[in-house]
């Protein structure tokens, strides 16, 4: 089977103009069932996942991430453009603003399923000096200057537990340690893929200054109203990464599919 591209939609990032219907996939894992579609983006078979569940029911650390993952593996996916709804930790990046993330921080402490390599007598250590595919960013960056759309060439992403937000004291801390936007869902989302052999990329949309940078309390309506009004240029960067990315063309990277006890489909 040829590889397939996938999207991983998170806040707000709604639906894409297909060619035709999708078909919806229920896949079976030993990490539980994730749920998929099958689509045909600009011709070519695109998989799109929903984060946080059918209706965004899921919260941050409630989303089997090992499952998602998994089950994008047996859809014979080989690479992945992720999209995050963030805080900004610098004031210069305003509500709209689109950042292409080339490192993170993970100070997540209290989420399950972190790692494929659990099992005894497999003691596993994935190399993360590049936490995202350089062969994506480098397509998502030439698809933004394609499209005259605006995108921060690099950005440091901090995960936090969640769901509730940050503190101003967090948020001045997360900026010291040098991150530049704050969010709830990129890991272990980031670290699956490559423990699983998959490319993937991270694209956060900025929706709100962190807490402490604005003299106005943070509201999910404010972020959920900020990706309707930024999705369509998002969407558009997607689309165009993921008709022009051949992901068979794509190297091997991270110890691979094995890892996951089963073949791809």
């Amino acid at each position: 089977m040829a590889g397939r591209m996938a999207i991983i939609g998170g806040t707000g990032v709604g639906s894409f103009e297909l060619d035709g219907e999708p078909e919806a996939h229920v896949v079976s894992t030993p990490w539980g069932d994730a749920s998929a579609t099958i689509g045909r983006l600009s011709g070519r078979e695109i998989v799109f996942l929903a984060r946080h569940g059918s209706g965004h029911k899921l919260p941050p650390h409630r989303i089997n991430y090992r499952a998602n993952i998994a089950a994008l593996v047996r859809l014979g996916v080989r690479g992945v453009l992720a999209t995050t709804a963030v805080g900004a930790l610098r004031l210069d990046l305003a509500p709209g603003a689109l950042v292409l993330l080339d490192d993170l921080i993970d100070f997540t402490r209290d989420r399950a399923g972190k790692t494929f390599f659990e099992g005894e007598g497999r003691v596993v250590h994935t190399d993360f000096t590049q936490p995202y595919s350089a062969q994506l960013r480098t397509a998502l960056l030439a698809s933004a200057e394609a499209l005259a759309l605006p995108l921060h060439p690099k950005g440091t992403y901090l995960c936090n537990d969640g769901p509730r937000y940050e503190t101003p004291a967090e948020v001045r801390l997360f900026a010291a340690w040098g991150a530049d936007v704050v969010g709830m869902t990129g890991v272990p989302e980031a670290t699956l893929a490559r423990e699983a052999g998959l490319h993937y990329a991270g694209v956060s949309l900025v929706t709100n200054p962190g807490a402490g940078l604005s003299p106005n309390p943070l509201t999910h309506e404010e972020v959920e109203a900020e990706m309707r009004a930024s999705g369509p240029k998002l969407r558009a960067l997607l689309a165009a990464v993921a008709a022009a990315v051949d992901p068979d063309a794509l190297p091997e990277i991270g110890p691979g599919v094995d890892v996951l006890g089963f073949p791809a489909n």
